[in-house]
């Protein structure tokens, strides 16, 4: 079954959890954490995000964050990306240190945000990596230390979580200090992974029940808030997919390119786009696919129509126009 695109948009809150492949260790020194923590911080600031709140343990990446311009699996990919090509150096190891994709879900502010910030601050603690309240304040791969003035913020975006505690510094700390120790006891939060109503309902059965009522409740498995919040981002994303979005360039094979394929092999521009399996005709068409999709970044559906072909024959040519390509010392660069 394909699976659902990821719900995303200036202004969304995504709580993100990364594991390491087989659950295994993919923070081993402090070298790697600070790594990892930069690499986060560099990437939500240069997308123009807020990170409300992150927790680093040795095999899994948990964080908060308030999406701005840039997209999550953009963001994401350059800051996993890279952090996983310098474990792999830093290490002395091969493949992949992440398991699958990263886990996000779209999440209501109200009332989810400060039991979101909380549960992620207390996961080291239920992991066992601090003993008690007293030693969380100082742990330094927690941004619970920063909260709490221990530590310095490092540009993260204290300020919106501790403005909802108090206008005053100090008496803000001491308040979400007493909320986060008063979620020990509440042990860990399935609930805030995800779901929607599935989840804060209890089972499929329960909503299924409730669908029969009177009210009829919305509910998104990639979507953590109430019906009302479930529909409008539900609203958002048809009507995303449904606007009128200009061609982007690169997406066609461009006639100039045709044109001068087509000179520089004695044919003609239609014969080039023919479908005929002619070895002349072959061999240029070849040089054409290598050029328009190697070089110029056309996809290979897009290439095929163009050439009236469908996209297993483009992709068996594609070999042999590096070849001809070379050969003829014809590239894109030279023909814009």
């Amino acid at each position: 079954m394909p699976r659902a695109p990821r719900l995303d948009g200036p202004g969304v809150l995504h709580p993100v959890i990364a594991r390491g492949i087989e659950r295994r260790r993919i923070l081993r020194t402090d070298h790697d954490r600070a790594d990892r923590l930069a690499r986060l911080a560099t990437g939500c600031r240069l997308g123009g995000a807020s990170l409300l709140a992150w927790a680093l343990l040795p095999n899994h990446l948990h964080a908060l964050r308030r999406a701005g311009p840039v997209r999550l699996s953009r963001l994401l990919q350059r800051v996993l990306g890279g952090d996983a090509r310098e474990f792999n150096r830093r290490h002395r190891r091969h493949g992949h240190p992440f398991q699958n994709r990263f886990k996000s879900i779209v999440v209501e502010d109200d009332p989810y945000l400060l039991e979101l910030v909380r549960d992620i601050h207390l996961t080291p603690r239920r992991a066992g990596l601090v003993a008690d309240g007293a030693a969380l304040d100082r742990y330094p791969w927690c941004d619970h230390s920063r909260r709490v003035g221990v530590m310095p913020d490092g540009g993260q975006a204290v300020d919106e979580v501790l403005q909802r505690f108090g206008g005053q510094v100090g008496t803000a700390q001491r308040a979400y200090r007493s909320f986060v120790e008063a979620g020990v006891g509440q042990g860990r939060r399935p609930e805030l992974t995800g779901g929607g109503l599935r989840r804060s309902r209890g089972d499929c059965a329960v909503v299924a029940a409730l669908e029969r009522g009177r009210e009829r409740w919305a509910f998104d498995e990639r979507v953590l808030g109430s019906s009302d919040f479930v529909r409008r981002r539900q609203t958002e994303e048809l009507a995303a997919r449904q606007a009128v979005r200009p061609p982007q360039p690169g997406h066609e094979i461009r006639p100039r390119l045709v044109v001068a394929v087509a000179a520089h092999t004695g044919l003609s521009a239609a014969e080039l786009c023919s479908g005929s399996k002619r070895r002349e005709v072959v061999r240029a068409r070849a040089r054409l696919s290598f050029l328009a999709i190697k070089e110029a970044g056309v996809p290979t559906a897009a290439a095929a129509r163009a050439m009236n072909l469908t996209p297993r024959a483009v992709v068996r040519v594609l070999a042999i126009g590096a070849s001809v390509a070379d050969a003829v010392r014809l590239h894109f660069h030279q023909i814009e």
